[in-house]
């Protein structure tokens, strides 16, 4: 993928064209947005089939990660191309099959007309794999054009790159004397080395991600809604449920099950509360004056269907309700009950994406009583976990609506002691009402605890900021009023 940024090796195409011309030594050509104006790893994998399996065996590499192990990120393609040829085996037959049309319509055509004129053979110096690069060059008519790139099976030339390689194939002489035409930044330790360095960004050149046709829940919220903050691990699982777990798994009768049936209940509503975020920031790109967007908006293209959903949504509904009532009554009515959770919940986030911002705070509690307290149409759950649902919901509510009030600044709240201190509360009202019995409960005392856990950096971070005002020297603080005798007055 291209590297963001300028260098001083940086010319225009019509330059390295030029320079092409009138360059007597050997000629290092990069091949990925260069010569073929895509990315043929990512392109390569594209090919795997059925792609809904594919992209799930590169999230399940991208949340263990490890290239880690092997000489960190410059590994990550190695380990995703290996898995998917490994597993899908069939991927390089159709990768074979299509180079032909890929060769066609992405080919860099100007400068392959540069390089057919050329006396002498360019090299192909690439960081992509000698299996999927060397069908797709024959396809472009460059067949017995030197070829330095990586071997698929190894860690060791994706870890070294180019300039090692190139060294080990022509020689460190030969390498000084070349000229070396590439896309990327991440290259400048070869090009420092060439007599001639040539970064050039090619008009049409494009990185596409590998699978972007494929939809799968969660895509949207981890690389648009909420890149690189482990939303889906931090918020989703260890939020919400993790919330739903405690609430409910002291009244099951088969906990493992209970378990599997909470978590496919999941799937099935983060597949619609998910499509609620995207219509979000449809609706703000076309109708709001400075909408909030990710970077990640602009920049990364993810399947956004309409259909596919809720078909996601309803089969994993489906299994769940038939895991926690297998009986055929009770499946159809706590399915019914389900399929309207989920319905309200997208006609509220329509009509929520649809309304100022202002008139947004009051129906925001809504939507969050259907993310914490969805389940509840399906299991019951024990009474201090209704204390902490309301809890949770409060505790995403109060940051919202002071947000709303002060000119869209988030405000520096700590919300996880804010979801403790109000589920203590809630639980003592309850207590004061209902008796200490809603206290002696495991549910009642798991709960406290998770939150006490979640809790425990601002609980340790107030502490530690804690002053007392009787063991401190006077002082006035600006704006104080002052009482008679010339001392600060009690503000409370």
């Amino acid at each position: 993928m291209s590297a963001e940024g300028t260098c001083q090796y940086d010319v225009s195409p019509d330059g390295a064209l030029s320079a092409i011309r009138t360059h007597a030594g050997p000629l290092l050509v990069d091949f990925d947005e260069t010569l073929y104006l895509r990315n043929s790893t990512e392109d390569f994998i594209d090919c795997a089939r059925p792609g809904l399996l594919a992209l799930l065996l590169l999230r399940i590499l991208d949340i263990l990660k490890p290239w880690r192990l092997t000489g960190g990120i410059n590994t990550r393609d190695t380990w995703r191309i290996c898995t998917i040829s490994i597993l899908l085996p069939w991927t390089h037959r159709r990768w074979c099959a299509k180079v032909q049309i890929l060769a066609e319509r992405y080919i860099n055509q100007e400068l392959k007309v540069e390089l057919k004129a050329l006396p002498r053979s360019p090299i192909i110096l690439t960081n992509g794999f000698k299996t999927v690069v060397m069908p797709l060059l024959a396809a472009m008519g460059f067949r017995d054009v030197p070829l330095i790139a990586a071997r698929k099976y190894s860690f060791t030339d994706p870890r070294d790159g180019k300039l090692r390689m190139a060294i080990n194939e022509l020689g460190a002489e030969a390498v000084g004397e070349s000229l070396m035409v590439t896309d990327s930044l991440n290259d400048l330790d070869i090009l420092v080395r060439c007599r001639r360095p040539l970064r050039t960004v090619w008009p049409g050149a494009a990185y596409r991600r590998a699978l972007g046709r494929i939809y799968l829940p969660g895509e949207y919220i981890s690389r648009i809604k909420r890149p690189g903050t482990g939303y889906i691990f931090r918020s989703i699982l260890m939020g919400d449920f993790a919330l739903w777990l405690l609430s409910s798994i002291g009244l099951a009768e088969r906990p493992i099950v209970h378990f599997a049936g909470l978590l496919l209940l999941l799937v099935s509503f983060w597949a619609i509360y998910e499509r609620g975020y995207v219509d979000n920031d449809l609706i703000a790109s076309r109708y709001e004056a400075d909408p909030t967007l990710t970077a990640a908006y602009y920049s990364i293209s993810i399947a956004t269907p309409i259909v596919q959903p809720w078909i996601w949504a309803i089969l994993a509904g489906a299994a769940g309700v038939w895991m926690l009532h297998p009986e055929a009554m009770s499946f159809i009515v706590h399915s019914a009950c389900w399929m309207t959770v989920l319905i309200a919940t997208h006609a509220c986030f329509l009509i929520y994406n649809r309304l100022d911002k202002a008139t947004r705070v009051w129906l925001y509690p809504v939507l969050q009583t259907a993310r914490s307290a969805a389940l509840t149409v399906i299991v019951p759950i024990v009474p201090a976990a209704a204390a902490a649902l309301g809890a949770q919901v409060m505790s995403q509510w109060i940051p919202y609506l002071v947000y709303r009030h002060t000119a869209g600044r988030w405000p520096d709240m700590r919300l996880e002691l804010t979801r403790l201190m109000a589920y203590a509360l809630l639980l003592l009202i309850g207590t004061c009402a209902f008796g200490t019995s809603v206290w002696f409960t495991w549910s009642a005392v798991a709960l406290l605890l998770w939150n006490v856990y979640r809790a425990r950096r601002d609980i340790y971070a107030v502490f530690n900021s804690a002053r007392r005002l009787d063991r401190h020297p006077r002082m006035t603080m600006p704006g104080a009023e002052c009482g008679p005798h010339g001392q600060a007055g009690n503000a409370g």
